[in-house]
Order: C-alpha cells, then structure tokens, then sequence
C-alpha cells in the first residue's frame, strides 16, 4: 500500500506544481496588465 501512495505521490506532486505554476502565471499577467495599463478593462 505504501509503496503504491509513493509511485503516485511524484505524478500528484508535478501536477500540483504545475497548477501552481499556471495560476501564478496567469496573476502575474493580470497585475502586469493592471499595471501598465490601468484603464485595461475599460
């Protein structure tokens, strides 16, 4: 059993450091366009 939870623990592991990764990318892209441009939305 624990030997079956280790063999799935790297592929959860990647996943949820690319999850991180996106979500951090995309808020990284919308402080960005905030702050270059301030009236984006509008």
């Amino acid at each position: 059993m624990p030997h079956k939870e280790d063999d799935g623990s790297p592929k959860f592991g990647r996943l949820l450091i690319v999850l991180i990764f996106a979500v951090l990318v995309c808020a990284g892209l919308t402080w960005l366009m905030a702050t270059v441009f301030p009236n984006f939305p509008n």
